[in-house]
């Protein structure tokens, strides 16, 4: 069945890949960017399977007539790729309060924006799908991207809590977690550094600099095999809920919950003592989720 994508992001990187794939997929696509001449000389095509629209993420009103104008052109929209978003690198000393928002405003609260005003419609059709762009950075923490990983672990809670709720109506959630992929990503067009530099922090700066530019350009991850990963995602009847992209991603991940276990379990007598003697107390459960039909 021929599908409709809404996709952000889609002027450059992953988000024009995963827009080309769909298209050669036979797919129709609402390709989104906060410069459309930039989306179609991406895309480097427009016929009657293409619409590209104006989206800054960080704009409810644009968001919503983005998501209008799809569903006016398309009818519906069955998956959403929420891909637009930026890398703030930088040690959190250095960083201000409004670095801290737009990181925010753009990986986080635009991406928010995008699935509430896109929910509707797939909830009244009881079926969608939603790949939301994680990142290596939102399962490990990591020095000089302090903003960025607070962002994507976000994202990451984000879509957990997201597939709980929308499961009972069709709706799949999955997270894509990409590790280094050779995109544009380390170069100062996607990238925003911190201003001010402390000297305390000068000789860590440098080293994690220099690993950056040594990096770029040479990723191990291919951004076409990624695309045309999410339109085989788009295309399962069980999609994951998380989706780990590359050989470094993947055994970074694997090492970290090793990790997360070995700490957790040195503990476990002390945590287990902070529960109360209280007679009624009843194992903790999740809350069941039920939708009517």
């Amino acid at each position: 069945m021929q599908k409709v994508w809404f996709i952000t992001g889609a002027s450059r990187g992953l988000g024009a890949e995963i827009a080309k794939a769909a298209l050669a997929a036979g797919d129709r696509v609402v390709a989104t960017g906060r410069d459309p001449d930039h989306v179609r000389a991406a895309l480097s095509k427009e016929d009657d399977h293409l619409l590209v629209m104006r989206l800054d993420v960080t704009r409810e009103a644009e968001v919503q007539a983005a998501v209008d104008a799809a569903l006016q052109q398309f009818g519906r929209i069955d998956v959403l790729v929420n891909n637009a978003g930026y890398g703030h690198l930088g040690f959190f000393e250095e960083a201000t309060a409004a670095d801290v928002n737009m990181q925010f405003d753009s990986n986080v609260f635009g991406l928010m924006h995008v699935t509430r005003a896109v929910l509707p419609a797939m909830r009244t059709a009881r079926a969608g799908r939603i790949f939301n762009l994680s990142s290596l950075a939102g399962m490990r923490g990591s020095a000089f991207s302090p903003l960025y990983c607070a962002s994507k672990f976000a994202v990451e809670g984000f879509s957990e809590a997201l597939a709980e709720e929308l499961a009972p109506f069709g709706i799949r959630v999955t997270i894509i977690a990409p590790g280094p992929f050779r995109t544009d990503f380390l170069s100062a067009r996607s990238l925003q550094v911190a201003g001010a530099e402390l000297p305390d922090y000068a000789p860590t700066r440098d080293t994690i600099r220099a690993t950056f530019e040594a990096r770029n350009g040479r990723q191990a991850g291919d951004p076409l095999k990624l695309a045309a990963a999410v339109v085989e995602l788009a295309n399962h009847p069980h999609p994951p809920l998380r989706f780990v992209a590359g050989t470094a991603a993947f055994e970074v991940v694997l090492k970290k919950l090793a990790a997360m276990r070995i700490d957790i379990e040195a503990w476990r007598d002390r945590s287990i003592a902070t529960d109360g003697d209280y007679e009624d107390a009843r194992p903790w459960q999740p809350p069941s989720h039920t939708a009517s039909s």
